[in-house]
């Protein structure tokens, strides 16, 4: 007997270390046939500029394995482009055409012949869509109007919105998507690979902590990211600064950023009167798990705008940390269980974010290891395997090709 399987085209711009595992699963699963059309990279493997770290990036974990995927050059001067107009595609079109796809998953409608393909294929096949846009953000009245009216007509060519948390989801319905048409399949990250060899990544975090010379009973704040005005680093370095001489007053505490970006010389030079702040630059992704065992408790603060999830939440968690997380991180609403998981505070506000600060500085390391182990349980929620999974469901149940 031959396995009718369903054709599902992913059109998304470029290799992502979050996606690529996601689609190693999808493309696992015996019900599915699967190919990825990437619209921005022209090379498999090319170093890519990151604005945000202010380098070149190049992941170094496999980002294009184990998946068919095929990259469709586009003439576009920004192949990203988030302004009008947004133009169709015709490469892509007869790309996916001519693999004679049964089903279209699209990733972001801005990109370069993304919203084009959605519009070509819409009543031919199904569409799906996945994105983590969230209202959290204030915009004035007209934008705000202005922003509905679009994106209603946008969501007119999708046929099922896949929300990746409860904020994503108020948005879609906000956009005018009706309940059968918004399906839930949280965002994820490679839970496994955060979680595994405990005790040689505690080994690594431990030499990490000895070289900054920070003592074994210490408590370690931890700030992993760009450097950049949305992340709010600088609020973080003047909360720590507060804590220190107000209730964080006499404990063993420090604080450490991770990454590079524009705000770098500033930060440097805000904290070099304070030795128990400490730098490291940009580290690659074998490198992480470690680094999140270097801290703590993972603090994200980031006042927006544009911070649509955090998925270095998930990773902080899978790695067996608490969390701290202001309003604006579009995904503190379900990862934070407040005393359980981490800790939330509303964005901008330095008392309270101190005040999250001081209610972790406080508690026994041993309470912290406990918040850790329940956030590291919780995160198995947020997987790669649970993600492709559900997805796959999803696709499946709307759709009947055989």
């Amino acid at each position: 007997m031959t396995l009718c399987k369903l054709r599902l085209a992913i059109v998304t711009t470029h290799p992502i270390q979050y996606y690529a595992p996601v689609f190693r699963a999808l493309a696992q699963q015996e019900a599915l046939e699967l190919r990825v059309f990437y619209t921005a990279a022209q090379a498999a493997n090319e170093k890519r500029h990151d604005p945000g770290f202010g380098r070149a990036v190049e992941w170094d974990i496999p980002v294009l394995d184990g998946y068919p995927h095929e990259f469709v050059a586009n003439g576009a001067e920004r192949p990203r482009s988030d302004r009008f107009p947004w133009p169709a595609d015709p490469k892509l079109n007869a790309a996916i055409a001519a693999w004679q796809a049964d089903a279209l998953l699209v990733y972001g409608w801005n990109a370069h012949g993304h919203l084009g393909a959605m519009r070509y294929f819409k009543g031919r096949v199904p569409i799906f869509f996945r994105g983590d846009s969230t209202l959290l953000d204030p915009l004035p009245w007209w934008r705000r109007v202005f922003r509905r009216a679009l994106l209603t007509w946008v969501y007119r060519h999708v046929d099922v919105a896949i929300a990746v948390g409860s904020n994503n989801g108020d948005y879609y319905r906000w956009c005018g998507l009706s309940p059968e048409r918004i399906e839930s399949v949280p965002h994820s990250v490679d839970t496994a690979r955060f979680a595994a060899d405990e005790a040689e990544q505690t080994a690594r975090a431990a030499r990490l902590r000895d070289g900054f010379g920070i003592a074994a009973d210490a408590i370690v704040f931890l700030f992993a990211g760009k450097f950049q005005p949305k992340k709010s680093p600088d609020l973080l370095i003047a909360a720590f600064v507060q804590l220190l001489v107000g209730p964080g007053a006499g404990l063993p505490l420090h604080l450490v950023l991770v990454g590079n970006g524009e705000l770098e010389p500033g930060l440097k030079a805000r904290a070099a009167a304070e030795p128990r702040i400490h730098f490291l630059p940009f580290q690659n992704q074998t490198a992480m798990p470690a680094v999140y065992r270097l801290g703590d408790v993972f603090i994200l603060p980031s006042g927006g705008p544009g911070e649509t999830w955090g998925l270095a939440l998930n990773e902080a968690m899978a790695s067996g940390r608490p969390i701290i997380a202001s309003s604006r991180v579009g995904g503190a609403r379900d990862l934070v269980e407040p005393g359980k998981t981490g800790w939330t505070f509303d964005a901008g506000d330095r008392d309270r974010l101190v005040a999250a600060l001081a209610e972790a500085a406080s508690a026994q390391r041993e309470s912290l290891r406990r918040m850790g182990e329940h956030a590291r349980i919780a995160s198995t929620q947020w997987s790669t395997e649970a993600c492709a999974r559900r997805i796959g469901a999803i696709i499946q149940s709307r759709i009947a090709v055989c």
